[in-house]
């Protein structure tokens, strides 16, 4: 069979790393972002925004700020946390593209935000499998093809085959006999009367 991918094409291979950072009074903001040099795909899922356990009992609201500069975009809250009230959020479904700045807009912290930092790289093995396809269409060409050999089955004697066919006929009764219902009629499935008292 010819592989259709050509020379050129290159597929990705997902990378699934454990990402956190933390924020606090000294550290308000943090930015996840990646090297200019790292050409791959990236993302961040959001799991989890929770509270450490030094933190005060006062609100700490946590919020992204948008990389875009001069427009009207405000920043958005993604967390408001409060160690009595609610001291862990788990996220669901925020994925973002670096480079993403979180903010502690409110509160002392330490807050902490944790989740998978996913690269898509690129994978070159399919160029090692498609060498190794075309290796085994080579070798398949070059064999004469031969066509297959019938195999012929020795004809079962007469008297063997005829025992045969009776065992399974006796075997098929049997086991009609077994599955059939119980008959109904005088005594059938009932048991026997107890004997009278002397």
């Amino acid at each position: 069979m010819a592989s259709t991918a050509s020379n050129t094409s290159k597929l990705e291979k997902p990378v699934s790393l454990i990402w956190g950072c933390e924020l606090n009074e000294q550290n308000k903001t943090f930015v996840f972002k990646v090297s200019d040099e790292d050409k791959s795909e990236h993302q961040l899922a959001l799991r989890t925004v929770c509270l450490g356990d030094k933190a005060k009992d006062e609100f700490h609201v946590v919020e992204i700020v948008p990389q875009v500069e001069g427009s009207d975009v405000q920043p958005v809250p993604i967390a408001s946390l409060k160690p009595s009230i609610l001291p862990m959020a788990t996220m669901v479904g925020i994925e973002l593209t670096p480079p993403v700045t979180f903010r502690l807009k409110a509160g002392s912290g330490p807050v902490y935000i944790s989740g998978q930092h996913i690269a898509l790289e690129e994978d070159y093995s399919w160029a090692e499998e498609e060498g190794e396809e075309e290796v085994e269409e080579e070798e398949e060409e070059e064999d004469p093809e031969s066509p297959p050999k019938a195999v012929k089955r020795p004809a079962a004697s007469k008297k063997g085959s005829q025992a045969k066919k009776k065992k399974m006929d006796k075997d098929e009764e049997e086991s009609s006999e077994e599955d059939s219902p119980v008959k109904k009629g005088k005594g059938a499935g009932r048991g026997r009367k107890p004997a009278a008292k002397k």
